[in-house]
């Protein structure tokens, strides 16, 4: 394992935050942010745009809908 990835904060269900990234989301659900960004487009994982960049976040409460899990 690289060092890379062992000083990486890992992201569980026990400690999410209020928003999430598209990368958090991702590692969360297991697929790729290409996928989280498409799910955004069709409407599956409505998204918040915040700065002037328009970077993404999710709402836990949805994510959590989305894996089958109320809060």
């Amino acid at each position: 394992m690289t060092d890379t990835f062992k000083n990486k904060p890992s992201i569980s269900l026990s400690n999410l935050p209020d928003l999430l990234t598209v990368k958090e989301v991702a590692d969360l659900l297991r697929v790729s942010p290409l996928t989280i960004k498409r799910w955004g487009k069709k409407g599956k994982l409505p998204a918040i745009r915040i700065n002037a960049r328009g970077d993404r976040r999710y709402k836990k409460e949805v994510v959590l809908r989305l894996l089958g899990m109320e809060e």
